[in-house]
């Protein structure tokens, strides 16, 4: 059954103390179950999806300040909205290259997620368009790098500043979950820091709304895929809870549980042997270890996390953790990214990956029809009482 988060836990008093900032944060329910329930996803209808709302807005709306990273299929931008000097993040996208990497159910796919997800511990969308030869996406900017840049340069953290990162993970994986989503890929590339220091879930590319039978939806990331996706079982939210293990155990010990060079080989690691965590590192509780050995377990059945976030909040870990604190953002992060140079710039380099000479881009576009968004516009016409299932996010 479905529980409200404990607003009321009582804050323990050696945690973090509070800024002076206060940010409302949404209210929404916890799914304690394996399965989120389909049939109650709901959302305000927009404008049918074969609306063009292109000419709205488009590249000449902003100004590129500098480029901020690199994804799949292009670059990442630091970006301003011209008329509203609101500074964004925009992923440009090069349809060639979407095409030849067969990844245009993927980018199609995000898109439609982050219309009808809106949390503050997720990067949400403001603005979808096209041109002839991109993708556009206008995003949440996040100042503060991705985990696994600062995974690379500070190796291991403390516990305290663990427990606040695991806590920011588990607080949007509770919103994402309880609309029916699934992510499916949680790893540190897909975690970004604000200035502050709260951490925030992106890239739904290989999110899928729950269905019992998803045995087949086995993309991932290996080294943070749940065992069952591996071996192409039904899974459900226990898989991303999996991940969120693994991360913990790599902030912890300074590497993964599982390692390979490849799917293959932390598919027979994992068949081997179930990894724990025996020696507990200076610093660090046995709570934490007992947390991180109970979400990494190889059976779902028996995995921290199977029966919903519920569950996972009561862990000794986690008990007297301040969740409306964090919700309201009035927590001070225990650790800060520093104001600048938070991604690695040699990651903007040439692509390795070759684009298909034979596509006909002119022939391609209806491939992207939908994927203009314009946030302005849901607002202005979604109309009182007028709902929009889910099941379109397929």
């Amino acid at each position: 059954m479905n529980r409200n988060i404990d607003y009321h836990r009582k804050v323990n008093s050696y945690f973090f103390s509070p800024l002076g900032i206060k940010k409302k944060a949404s209210k929404r329910n916890i799914v304690s179950q394996q399965a989120p329930r389909q049939t109650s996803l709901v959302v305000h209808q927009l404008r049918p999806e074969t609306s063009d709302i292109s000419q709205s807005i488009n590249k000449n709306s902003f100004s590129y300040l500098y480029p901020i990273g690199r994804g799949g299929f292009g670059k990442v931008w630091k970006v301003e909205m011209k008329r509203a000097k609101e500074l964004y993040a925009m992923k440009e996208m090069q349809k060639l290259r979407v095409i030849s990497k067969r990844s245009v159910h993927s980018v199609m796919n995000e898109r439609k997620i982050l219309e009808v997800l809106n949390h503050p511990f997720i990067v949400n969308m403001h603005f979808a368009f096209q041109d002839r030869e991109n993708l556009f996406l206008v995003l949440d900017l996040k100042n503060g790098g991705d985990l696994r840049f600062h995974i690379s340069k500070a190796r291991k953290f403390t516990e305290i500043q663990a427990k606040f990162l695991i806590a920011c993970i588990l607080y949007g994986l509770n919103y994402i979950h309880s609309n029916g989503i699934l992510h499916r890929d949680i790893k540190p590339e897909n975690l970004v820091f604000d200035e502050r220091g709260y951490l925030y879930i992106t890239d739904f590319g290989i999110g899928r709304v729950w269905t019992p039978e998803n045995s087949k939806d086995t993309s991932g990331t290996p080294g943070y895929m749940a065992p069952e996706v591996i071996f192409r079982q039904n899974h459900g939210i226990s898989a991303d809870y999996f991940a969120v293990g693994v991360i913990l155990y790599e902030l912890m010990m300074g590497r993964r549980p599982y390692i390979g060079r490849d799917r293959k080989e932390i598919r027979d690691h994992i068949i081997s042997k179930q990894a724990r965590v025996v020696e507990i590192p200076s610093g660090w509780s046995e709570e934490a270890a007992d947390f991180i050995n109970k979400l990494i377990q190889r059976k779902a059945n028996y995995r921290l996390g199977n029966k919903g976030f519920g569950e996972v909040k009561e862990h000794p870990w986690l008990k007297d953790f301040p969740w409306k604190d964090l919700g309201d953002m009035v927590l001070s992060a225990p650790f800060i990214p520093k104001s600048q140079d938070n991604f690695d710039p040699r990651t903007l380099g040439d692509w390795k990956d070759e684009i298909d000479p034979s596509i006909d881009l002119a022939a391609s576009q209806d491939l992207f029809v939908g994927y203009s968004y314009d946030e302005r516009v849901f607002c202005e016409t979604k109309p009182a009482g007028h709902k929009k299932s889910f099941s379109s996010v397929q």
